[in-house]
C-alpha cells in the first residue's frame, strides 16, 4: 500500500512538471515573438513620424535659409585643405544650380526728363521701396463680429430722395412755338404760341409770365414776349425775325427764357429750352408746330463756346502731348463785339498746379485756329494723380487778361473730360481729338 501511494505521488509531480514545462515552451515560442513584433511596429512609427518631422525641418531650413547655409558650406570647403580647388568650385556651381534661388529685380533707371516733374509733387513716390513681386500686398481686414447687423446691407432707396441731377432737370411746364427760314431774306422765323401748365411763382398762387429769345452764339440780338398777367397757361402768339446766313444755322441754337415780371423785385426765372439742331425739328422749309419741357433753372445759362484740341500719350518715353487745334462761338469779351483769345494749359497734381503753357494770341476773333502743341513730360506711375486744366482766356493790353472759359480732363474730371482721358490711355501713341464746351469757373 505504501509503494502504491508513492507511485502515485511520483507519476502526479511529473505529470505537473510536464504541464509547467508545456506551458513554459507556449509562452517562450509565441507569446513572446508577437510582443517583440508589437513594440518593434510601434518604435517604427514612432521613427517614420520622427523622419517627416525632420524632413519638414529641412525643407523649411533649405526654403528659408538656403543662400546662407550654402555660403557657410562653401566658406567651410574653402579652408579644407584636402580638397582641391577645381573640386571646390564644381561642387558650389553644382549646389548652386540645384538649388532655387529667388529671382533678383531691378529698379528701372528713371528718366531725366521726369525729375523736375518728381521735384515738384506734393508728396514722392518713393520708387526704391516698391515691390516688383507678383504676389499682391496683404490687405488688413477689419475685425468683424458675429452677430452683428450691418445696416448697409439692407438699404433701401427711398421714394421720397430723388437723384440731384433729376431734381435739376426738373420739367417746369411746357412752350409751344414755330420755326420757318425765308431763304430769299435770309431770315429765321421764331414764333411763340404758347405755354401750358407753368409753376406759380406769386403768392396768390399764379405769375407773370413772358418769355426771352436769343439766337446763339449771338446774344446782343435778343427779343422778348409781352408780360401776361396773372396766368399758368399764357397765349402769347408773337412772332420775332433773325437775319441769319443758311450756312450758319446748323451752328445756331435756339435758347428760349421764360421769366416771372415782378414790379418791385428782380425777375424770377421760370425755365429755359435750348434747341440746339435746328434742322432735326423742323425742314426750316415751311412752318412747323414744335412742343418743348421747359426745364428748370435760376439762372440764364450762357454759351461760352467750345474748344477742340487732341491728346496723345507715349509710355515709354513719359509724354503727354495735347494739341490745341481751334475754338469757335466763343464769347465776346471786347467792346468791339470780339476777343483776343489764347489757351493756357496747367498741369495739375492733387489740386496743385505743377506746370503751365500757353499758346499764342489770335486777335479780333471769336473763332481762332491754333494747331500748336503742349507736351508734359508725366512718368508713366503717375498718370492716375495729374489732370490738365485748359483756359481760353481774353488777352487784354491794359489790366488783367480775362478768362472766358474752361474745361479739365482728367482721371477725376466729369463727363467728356474723363471720357477723352481714358480714351487717350486706352489707345496710347494715338491722338485723340473731341470737342469740349466751355463752362464758367
Amino acid at each position: 500500500e505504501l509503494s502504491v501511494s508513492l507511485l502515485a505521488v511520483i507519476v502526479i509531480v511529473c505529470g505537473l512538471a510536464l504541464v509547467a514545462v508545456f506551458l513554459f515552451l507556449f509562452w517562450k515560442l509565441c507569446w513572446v515573438p508577437w510582443r517583440n513584433k508589437a513594440i518593434s511596429s510601434n518604435l517604427a512609427v514612432l521613427q517614420s513620424e520622427a523622419d517627416c518631422t525632420k524632413e519638414n525641418m529641412a525643407d523649411k531650413l533649405k526654403d528659408a535659409g538656403a543662400l546662407s547655409f550654402l555660403e557657410a558650406a562653401v566658406k567651410i570647403s574653402h579652408t579644407s585643405p584636402d580638397i582641391p580647388a577645381e573640386v571646390q568650385m564644381s561642387m558650389k556651381d553644382h549646389i548652386m544650380r540645384r538649388t532655387r534661388i529667388q529671382r533678383q529685380t531691378t529698379e528701372p533707371a528713371s528718366s531725366t526728363r521726369h525729375i523736375s516733374f518728381k521735384r515738384h509733387l506734393p508728396r514722392q513716390m518713393h520708387v526704391s521701396s516698391m515691390d516688383y513681386g507678383m504676389d499682391p500686398p496683404a490687405v488688413a481686414e477689419p475685425p468683424t463680429s458675429i452677430g452683428r447687423i450691418k445696416p448697409e446691407l439692407y438699404k433701401q432707396k427711398s421714394v421720397d430722395s430723388e437723384d440731384p441731377k433729376k431734381e435739376a432737370a426738373k420739367t417746369c411746364g411746357k412752350i409751344n412755338f414755330t420755326l420757318k427760314y425765308d431763304y430769299e431774306n435770309e431770315t429765321l422765323t421764331v414764333r411763340i404760341l404758347r405755354a401750358f401748365d407753368l409753376p406759380a411763382k406769386d403768392f396768390c398762387g399764379s405769375s407773370d409770365p413772358y418769355v426771352k429769345i436769343y439766337l446763339l452764339p449771338d446774344r446782343k440780338r435778343k427779343f422778348q414776349t409781352r408780360v401776361h398777367r396773372k396766368t399758368l397757361n399764357p397765349t402769347f402768339d408773337e412772332s420775332f425775325h433773325f437775319p441769319v446766313p443758311h450756312e450758319e444755322l446748323a451752328s445756331r441754337k435756339l435758347h428760349l427764357s421764360v421769366f416771372d415780371f415782378d414790379r418791385f423785385s428782380r425777375h424770377d426765372m421760370i425755365g429755359e429750352v435750348i434747341l440746339e439742331n435746328l434742322f432735326e425739328a423742323s425742314d426750316l422749309s415751311r412752318e412747323t408746330s414744335i412742343w418743348k419741357d421747359i426745364q428748370y433753372a435760376t439762372a440764364e445759362s450762357v454759351d461760352l463756346g467750345e474748344i477742340m484740341f487732341s491728346l496723345c500719350y507715349l509710355p515709354t518715353a513719359g509724354r503727354l502731348t495735347l494739341t490745341v487745334i481751334k475754338c469757335r462761338n466763343l464769347k465776346a469779351m471786347d467792346i468791339t463785339g470780339y476777343s483776343d483769345p489764347y489757351v493756357k494749359v496747367s498741369l495739375l497734381c492733387d489740386g496743385r498746379r505743377l506746370k503751365k503753357k500757353k499758346t499764342t494770341i489770335k486777335k479780333n476773333t471769336l473763332n481762332p485756329t491754333y494747331n500748336e502743341a503742349i507736351i508734359f513730360d508725366i512718368p508713366p506711375e503717375n498718370m492716375d494723380q495729374v489732370s490738365l486744366l485748359i483756359s481760353v482766356m481774353d488777352y487784354d493790353r491794359v489790366g488783367h487778361n480775362e478768362i472766358i472759359g474752361i474745361c479739365r480732363v482728367g482721371v477725376n474730371a466729369e463727363g467728356l473730360g474723363r471720357d477723352h482721358w481714358n480714351e487717350m490711355l486706352a489707345y496710347p501713341r494715338k491722338p485723340i481729338a473731341h470737342w469740349h464746351p466751355l463752362v464758367e469757373v
